[in-house]
């Protein structure tokens, strides 16, 4: 938008926000602020700037179908629905049980490596008096060692931030399905076979297995009873 050098109000607002949207995902200096490093709790990373409404929703949502379904159906609008309900049932709740968990195991490290190394520095000055000076300082020492090496050994930081990612990438699969079919003029909205094969290239798979999952997901449901392994499985 800036090289073109028609700038409107509304192309710097959408400038700004995907800017903010970045600072706020990743731990990238872009404006001076860097990612929270222990978040008050798991929260996926949302790197896209938040749908704007424009026009009355009412009005748009019922205008009529144009004849041409532009590759939608009935069909393939369940079928999407069902693999995101798989989505949100296994893959967004694992990520964010996994994200607590790691969160807290951080926080603790983080406190407990430092505190372990200086009890240690404040135990080898009293070594001379005293055997329990000497043995607290060991193992103080030690423990601050284990402690370090697991912390940055384990890259445990990173792999928050991998899960943080992965949340977030479910996060901005269901947004754009949600948003999708919100629309109701068919038109207006990506081809409905292109948009199928996007998405499951986006979960990498084909389009059969996706359709496969949609189906037994759907069975299941009828059925009253959980998606099986096969759904943990096939993502």
């Amino acid at each position: 938008g800036i090289s073109l050098g028609n700038i409107t109000e509304r192309d710097v607002k959408c400038l700004v926000e995907n800017v903010l949207a970045l600072d706020k995902a990743y731990p990238l200096p872009l404006l001076g602020v860097m990612l929270e490093k222990f978040p008050a709790k798991y929260e996926p990373a949302v790197w896209w700037p938040g749908k704007r409404k424009e026009g009355n929703t009412e009005e748009r949502n019922t205008k009529k179908r144009n004849s041409n379904n532009n590759g939608w159906s009935e069909e393939l609008e369940m079928e999407l629905k069902e693999v995101i309900e798989v989505v949100k049932t296994k893959d967004i709740e694992d990520y964010e049980r996994l994200g607590n968990i790691l969160l807290k195991i951080n926080k603790s490290v983080a406190i407990a490596g430092p505190l372990l190394t200086g009890v240690a520095a404040i135990g080898s000055t009293f070594v001379g008096n005293g055997s329990i000076a000497a043995i607290v300082a060991v193992m103080a020492g030690s423990l601050g060692a284990v402690v370090n090496a697991f912390e940055h050994g384990g890259q445990i930081g990173m792999v928050f931030e991998m899960y943080r990612n992965c949340g977030g990438f479910f996060k901005m699969l269901e947004e754009s399905v949600d948003d999708t079919l919100e629309e109701k003029d068919y038109e207006m909205r990506e081809n409905g076979e292109l948009f199928e094969m996007k998405m499951a290239l986006m979960l990498g798979r084909s389009v059969c297995e996706m359709r496969q999952l949609a189906l037994k997901s759907a069975s299941c449901r009828m059925e009253g009873i959980e998606v099986d392994e096969f759904a943990s499985k096939l993502f």
